[in-house]
């Protein structure tokens, strides 16, 4: 990781709420930007983050989340996604995050990532299979 990466640094994104992002068991007129979906663009928004400050190698993953969705977002509208740094803790890096669409806010909380190095991560999850597989022996 960069020394750049650090407290107070964010990054905002806009996306629009496409079907894909939306809940569909209560029907076609109910549905809205899904919970899960929501999850997801706020990771992928820390992830962009950290990768800007990475080093090469270095990619991150998501071990906190904890966030409120506050209201609903219907399908064309757009969230705004916006992510802060709020401390730096080694490998650590947690956010304050927060959402809203053209007329109000949708989600706030906190979310936690941690930087690895994906070759790393790639042996040790060889190592995981391996002992897996050697289980269902």
């Amino acid at each position: 990781m960069k020394p750049s990466l650090q407290a107070g640094v964010s990054l905002t994104k806009r996306i629009v709420v496409d079907r894909e992002r939306t809940i569909s068991f209560m029907g076609e007129d109910a549905r809205v930007y899904a919970t899960p979906a929501m999850i997801m663009d706020i990771e992928r928004t820390c992830r962009e983050l950290i990768l800007q400050h990475a080093d090469a190698g270095e990619d991150s993953v998501g071990i906190e989340v904890a966030v409120k969705h506050l209201a609903a977002t219907l399908p064309g509208m757009t969230a705004e996604i916006t992510v802060r740094v709020t401390a730096v803790e080694g490998r650590k890096v947690m956010f304050e995050v927060s959402a809203k669409d053209e007329i109000e806010p949708i989600s706030s909380g906190t979310h936690a990532r941690f930087v690895v190095d994906v070759g790393k991560t790639v042996e040790r999850l060889k190592a995981k299979a391996a002992k897996r597989d050697a289980l269902k022996k």
